[in-house]
């Protein structure tokens, strides 16, 4: 696992959710595990559940151009590798430590700090593709069939430990199963070899230059030492990560100079970390990021310095990114969204549906053309936007809300409230969801159409289920 000091936040709020979906399904006995270990069912509900917890607590980043991205890269990567039993599934999730994990059923998790930290593709497809092998050889899976613990809820908790890595993730494996089996769950030294080696294969079958891991791991360790915090638990597993390096780079040196000599275009890289710093880093880092000249570099200051409230600055800084790329799509959508806040909607609708025109696979804009819909009178032509966006993020609380109250003034009463409900689900907030729940269900029984409400309730049954077992 990548970890660092900031994973002990994820520690904290994945125990309470974690404990909870423990109790709930502490019933469902894997009798499965004494005969022939934890089957791959067993590892998609692991998965599945544990990625319930993580969105109900921690922030999921969906903007397009970084999720797509990072799925692109997951994806050229599982290419490589034989047939697989379950869909892998990228998520970024908004963090500063420099860290991914994946588990069981093919859930991959990237944090912001990572991505903002590394300097080039191949470096995170590396990370990916180490993190990746850990899945396809059942590293987890088989670790704790030797356990050989006996619910799907332990199990739960156990993947909590190995995700989180150092000592909360050794706190939440003790709490599932007691300290005398909490050390089945850290990567052998045998597993950190094989991922290393198996990764590498993957990263080279994929097309990336093969140093990536190693620069990579190079990086993580000189970011752990600059910031005075302990190595992370990934990089001091034994062997020690000198080694790991040394052998990784023998092992490149024995390949074939094609091979060693690859290069690899960075220009999506360069344009998902301008976003990223632009909208989370630390804005005086970010500003000294953004100095120099160039579309991307004036669309980041622009970002940071909307971020500052420094309006009229921000305002120079997106007119000299548009002057000079006035096609690029992102910079497009950047800064229409500006002038939305700003308030400019004949200039936020210009550019909004040029970035639409230009890439209408990119819901950000969607969303905010939908909500300049709203703003200037015409919110009966809004819910198609809405609707073509939680296609892609289904599970949005604020394009929920937005449509709910674009609904609610059109009148769709019915529809406003299941849209208010889905909102406050994925906000894990119990008391609005139960509300807004109840007042679908009156509206719902006197309508001639159920289908929408029926969805709800599922759902709303299965968040309702994990809620009451606290």
């Amino acid at each position: 696992m990548l970890s660092h000091a900031g994973i002990d936040r994820i520690c904290a709020l994945l125990l309470l959710p974690l404990f909870l979906l423990a109790q709930f399904l502490a019933p469902c006995t894997a009798k499965a595990f004494l005969f022939g270990g934890v089957s791959i069912k067993d590892e998609k509900e692991m998965g599945r559940k544990f990625d319930l917890a993580l969105r109900s607590n921690m922030n999921i980043v969906d903007d397009p151009e970084v999720h797509q991205y990072i799925t692109y890269i997951l994806q050229r990567i599982v290419k490589t590798t034989s047939p697989q039993p379950f869909e892998f599934k990228a998520s970024v999730v908004l963090h500063n430590a420099l860290n991914a994990f994946a588990v069981p059923g093919g859930f991959v998790y990237v944090f912001t700090g990572l991505v903002m930290h590394l300097n080039k593709e191949e470096e995170l497809a590396g990370v990916l593709a180490h993190e990746l092998a850990h899945v396809t050889q059942r590293h987890v899976a088989s670790r704790l069939e030797r356990a050989q613990y006996l619910t799907l809820g332990t199990l739960l908790l156990a993947i909590a430990g190995v995700a989180a890595g150092g000592a909360g993730g050794g706190v939440l494996a003790a709490g599932a199963i007691g300290a005398g089996q909490s050390a089945m769950l850290n990567y052998s030294r045998m597993d950190e070899t094989e991922a290393d080696q198996i990764g590498l294969q993957y990263l080279v079958a994929a097309g990336y230059p093969p140093m990536g891991m190693v620069d990579g791991f190079k990086v993580l360790r000189q970011k752990s030492w600059m910031s005075g915090t302990s190595i992370p638990t990934y990089l001091s597993t034994h062997p020690a990560i000198g080694d790991r390096i040394n052998g990784l780079t023998a092992r490149i040196q024995g390949m074939s100079q094609a091979i060693q000599k690859r290069t690899q275009d960075n220009t999506r890289f360069i344009r998902v970390q301008t976003l990223l710093w632009a909208r989370y880093g630390d804005t005086q880092v970010a500003l000294q990021r953004f100095a120099g000249k160039g579309a991307l570099s004036s669309m980041g200051r622009g970002i940071v310095l909307a971020r500052c409230n420094r309006v009229n600055e921000a305002h120079k800084a997106f007119d000299t990114a548009l002057a000079t790329a006035p096609g690029d799509p992102l910079v497009l959508r950047e800064a229409g969204i500006f002038h939305y806040r700003k308030g400019t909607m004949h200039r936020a609708e210009e550019l909004l549906r040029a970035a639409i025109q230009r890439d209408p696979k990119d819901y950000m804009a969607l969303f905010f053309y939908a909500r300049m819909l709203d703003e200037t009178g015409r919110g009966r032509q809004a819910p198609p936007y809405y609707r073509d966006v939680l296609r892609h993020v289904p599970e949005d609380a604020e394009v929920h809300e937005a449509f709910a109250r674009s609904l609610g003034n059109a009148g769709d009463t019915l529809n406003a409230y299941i849209h208010m409900t889905y909102s406050a689900l994925y906000t894990n907030n119990k008391k609005q969801a139960e509300r807004h729940f109840n007042q679908a269900k009156a509206l719902a029984a006197r309508a001639v159409d159920k289908r929408a409400f029926q969805r709800l309730e599922a759902a709303y049954k299965e968040r309702k289920e994990i809620w009451e077992k606290h």
